[in-house]
């Protein structure tokens, strides 16, 4: 069992994927979007099928105040879409597939919080843009894990 987690932003969709044991999270790679991170959906196909990923959790950019905003609402969508193509994908999902399950974590400040983790790694502030949205996506990702671990 692999859980994969999803930090959608305009230039880089960043994944970070999990141990089989479901402990800890750790940075799988970016996916380069042209602006629009609904071009990224294919690509998170390919990763979920190649890993065997059971669960994707996408991080949910609240505002401040907690509300859901235009951006909260495009994730929801964007994750709709990746369902909706998986289903398609396998329309006669059994036992040996699937389809996996779409949670959402709040992501607000996953980013001052990569940003930091990366700094505390010694990574220079130069290095931290093209490997901040990865450790976002940890970040979400291992958000989740320690969720899923105290139930």
């Amino acid at each position: 069992m692999v859980w994969l987690g999803v930090d959608l932003g305009n230039a880089r969709v960043g994944l970070a994927l999990s141990d089989p044991e479901l402990t800890f999270a750790h940075p799988a790679g970016d996916i380069y979007v042209a602006g629009d991170y609904f071009y990224a959906i294919d690509d998170v196909i390919d990763v979920i099928e190649d890993e065997h990923v059971t669960h994707v959790v996408v991080g949910l950019p609240l505002q401040m105040d907690g509300t859901e905003g235009k951006s909260a609402k495009k994730a929801r969508r964007w994750a709709a879409n990746l369902e909706k193509r998986l289903q398609t994908l396998h329309p006669d999902a059994s036992a040996r597939y699937q389809v996996p399950q779409v949670l959402f974590v709040d992501e607000r400040l996953t980013t001052v919080s990569a940003h930091r983790q990366l700094f505390e790694a010694n990574k220079s502030s130069k290095k931290h843009r093209p490997l901040v949205d990865q450790q976002s996506a940890v970040v979400i990702l291992q958000t989740a894990l320690d969720r899923a671990g105290k139930q």
